[in-house]
């Protein structure tokens, strides 16, 4: 997920550990009581709030960084699940100078209004991500890293084995915290995204069944950003710098049958890459899930602060 405030994630922002992507997730086109009821929902459905602390840091790209965790004292994070996919979890982040951030006194269905009452210069820096990996009581994230302005890539960047985190996580791999669901009857899958959603595409890459067709584009800010993904035999992967997603995809000639497509990303990118599918290609707007992880011009602390999505 990607310092999704960076960008934001909505994922609903407010919601969710629930609710989409940083990168790693909210997500989408909701609005504020939307947001404010999903929160409450996710945390009451199962998840639930795990202690836990950096194991590791890769740098993958000058873009991402890959951090796995484990459970806090050196104990594994068993218990946590995940759908795989586009799964998606929310992480609190300490403030500089705290050993470990503040977590609502709750875990109850009421966490979100009783972290939204904290302080805002003390309470646990909450944002959505998605879930990498999780194996073997390890839970990977990878970070999309925008330099120390963004709080959550600031802590990336200086991220060191033993620092501290708190994570909202699903506990039963059917839950609803992800969103890519393709109906039985599709016959073949088209995925957009930026740095935000190189995680979630990389998951849902490798759930794909073999012999689908796969038609995806990532826009990248530099050509050193790429980064190896799953190998499939039918699928095409466009790597864009420079170009608008929607520019290119509105030049390529598209599989025939019947699709089904997963956008997410900056916001005004997702929104005009779904007008184009849904009015210029034709495809039917309920197979088309879109979802805002950011939005240009505003940090998550910023739409927070109003419940709003990205």
């Amino acid at each position: 997920m990607t310092d999704k405030a960076k960008p934001t994630p909505t994922r609903a922002t407010a919601a969710a550990a629930t609710t989409g992507t940083t990168t790693g997730t909210t997500r989408t086109t909701t609005t504020a009581t939307t947001a404010t009821t999903a929160t409450a929902t996710e945390a009451a459905a199962p998840f639930q709030f795990f202690d836990a602390q950096v194991g590791r840091v890769q740098r993958l790209t000058p873009s991402m960084a890959r951090i796995t965790f484990t459970g806090a004292g050196g104990r594994g994070l068993h218990g946590m699940a995940t759908a795989g996919r586009d799964q998606r979890i929310k992480l609190f982040l300490p403030h500089p100078g705290q050993g470990a951030p503040v977590m609502p006194p709750t875990q109850g269905p009421d966490w979100y209004t009783a972290w939204r009452a904290l302080d805002p210069a003390v309470r646990g820096i909450m944002r959505t991500y998605t879930v990498r990996e999780l194996e073997s009581g390890e839970l990977t994230v990878d970070f999309a890293l925008h330099g120390g302005e963004a709080p959550a890539s600031r802590w990336a960047l200086d991220a060191a084995p033993g620092d501290r985190v708190g994570v909202l996580a699903p506990v039963e791999s059917e839950n609803s915290a992800y969103d890519y669901r393709p109906p039985q009857d599709t016959d073949w899958l088209l995925l957009t995204g930026d740095e935000s959603a190189l995680p979630a595409i990389a998951k849902i890459l490798e759930s794909v069944p073999p012999g689908t067709p796969v038609r995806a584009w990532l826009e990248l800010r530099s050509p050193a950003d790429r980064q190896d993904l799953p190998v499939l035999p039918d699928a095409e992967v466009t790597w864009l710098v420079g170009t608008p997603t929607a520019d290119a995809i509105r030049d390529a000639e598209l599989p025939p049958g019947t699709p089904y497509a997963w956008i997410a990303g900056e916001s005004a990118t997702v929104r005009a890459v779904r007008r184009h599918l849904v009015t210029d290609r034709g495809f039917d707007r309920t197979r088309v899930k879109f979802t805002g992880y950011w939005r240009r011009g505003a940090t998550e602390d910023q739409l927070l602060a109003t419940n709003e999505a990205a």
